[in-house]
This record gives structure tokens, C-alpha cells and sequence, in this order.
């Protein structure tokens, strides 16, 4: 064979091992790593910003379900019940699998919209939403990663860490937010 082949070769040899890879991860996970109700909240969603907050939001129950803690009030819970639906459940593997798999998502839904309008101004608040996030998930999974069993729920963390990683790494690149600038009122002349 030639060496371009011998290189065409392993090239495709390399696509399929990293396409079975991601076959077995997604197959062992075997699940929608949303809710029923999150999903209908993300397509309402049109609004990048907006959707990348239901993105967070359902992160945020996951952790919820993990840490088995929450800030949020009675009040607040029962709304988000009404909204996305009873809290996700599974194992740990399971939840971190649906974690990594929602950054990726909302990875996607920023870059789909950049490649189409590189200069829209949802872009940059949305990506430092979503890093600020991908910041608290890594600190709030560290604990829990020391204690991975199985091979899907350390590729799973694998994947919230390589997620997680990009996210940081592109917010970094941001110019710094723009103050925005407050209205002063001016007042009527006395008569």
C-alpha cells in the first residue's frame, strides 16, 4: 500500500474506533438526558440567551438530584416542577452522563448561532452564562469524581471536564462585558 492509503486507512480506523466509543457511551447511558418538559421549555426557546438559562436550569436540577442540596425556595421549586417537569432520576453515572451531554448541547445551540451571525449580541452573554456554569459544575462534581466506578461514568466525567474545559477556554476570549450605561432622567423646567 501506499502511504496514502496506509494514512486513509488509519484515518478511517481512528473515525470508527471514536464513533464506536460514542456509540457504547450513549448505549450504556441509554436514556434522554432531558426531561420531557425541559425539552418543550428549550424549543419555546428561541432566544439564545434565554435557551442557554434552560440549558443551566437543567444542569442545575441534575446537581440538585446529586448533592441532594438547593438554594432555591419551596416556592421556586414548585415552579420549576410546573416548568421542567419532577426532577431528573438515575444513578450518579446516569446524571453525569446528562450533564456532559447538556454542555455539549448548548456548546452546539452558541456555536449554530455564531456560524451564522458571528457578531450577534446574545452570543457573548450567553457564553459567560454557560461559563459560569461549566465553572460550578466542575467544582460541585470534583468530590463526587475521586469515587467514578465503571468505565461510562469516567467518561462521563471525562466529557463534563473536556466540555466544561471549552467553554472556559472560549469566554476567555471574550472582550470584557459592556457596562451598560444608565439613563439619567432630565428634568422638566419649572415654569
Amino acid at each position: 500500500m501506499t502511504n496514502r492509503k496506509v494514512s486513509l486507512f488509519l484515518a478511517l480506523l481512528l473515525s470508527f474506533a471514536f464513533a464506536a466509543e460514542a456509540s457504547a457511551l450513549n448505549h450504556a447511558q441509554g436514556r434522554d438526558h432531558f426531561t420531557e418538559l425541559e425539552i418543550e421549555q428549550i424549543k419555546e426557546t428561541q432566544i439564545l440567551d434565554k435557551r442557554i438559562g434552560v440549558f443551566v436550569k437543567a444542569i442545575e436540577r441534575r446537581l440538585r438530584v446529586l448533592t441532594g442540596t438547593t438554594t432555591d425556595t419551596a416556592k421556586q421549586q414548585k415552579k420549576d416542577t410546573e416548568l421542567y417537569g419532577e426532577l431528573p432520576s438515575g444513578s450518579q453515572a446516569d446524571l453525569i452522563g446528562d450533564i456532559a451531554k447538556i454542555l455539549d448541547e448548548a456548546i452546539t445551540n452558541i456555536d449554530d448561532v455564531s456560524s451564522r451571525d458571528d457578531k450577534n449580541p446574545l452570543i457573548a452573554p450567553a457564553l459567560r452564562l454557560l461559563a459560569s456554569e461549566a465553572k460550578r459544575v466542575v467544582e460541585q462534581l470534583r468530590p463526587f469524581q475521586s469515587q467514578a466506578s465503571g468505565d461510562a461514568e469516567i467518561a462521563s466525567f471525562e466529557q463534563v471536564a473536556e466540555n466544561a474545559e471549552s467553554i472556559l477556554a472560549a469566554a476567555s476570549k471574550l472582550p470584557p462585558p459592556v457596562a451598560k450605561e444608565k439613563k439619567t432622567k432630565q428634568e422638566k423646567p419649572k415654569n
